[in-house]
């Protein structure tokens, strides 16, 4: 992996970090090389976040937000800025779902 795109991977992850504090979504990656929070992680696979809103015990539905080669053409700042608008999605999807 080039340098530059793991610098721009690192930064993306911190930046995410930094925006989202809910404390019923998960955030784990799947980045080779940068950053790998799953147990089950494809390492020659597109890198991706996955969220998990832990909406009970029994109940976590999953998204995968996956960051391909245009995603990386962005700024860091603009990728992240996409996975916190998909993260807050998931989130009012899941829970109009759920409150019916």
């Amino acid at each position: 992996m080039k340098k530059e795109i793991k610098e721009k991977l690192e930064n993306i992850i911190e930046l995410v970090n930094n925006a989202m504090v809910d404390p019923d979504i998960d955030i784990d990656y799947c980045i080779p090389e940068v950053d790998t929070t799953l147990k089950a992680c494809d390492q020659s696979g597109e890198p991706y976040i996955l969220l998990t809103y832990v909406v009970s015990e029994y109940t976590k539905p999953t998204r995968k937000i996956y960051l391909g080669s245009t995603d990386l053409l962005r700024t860091a700042e603009e990728v992240s800025n996409k996975v916190t608008t998909s993260i807050i999605e998931f989130k009012a999807q899941i829970d109009s779902v759920e409150m019916g």
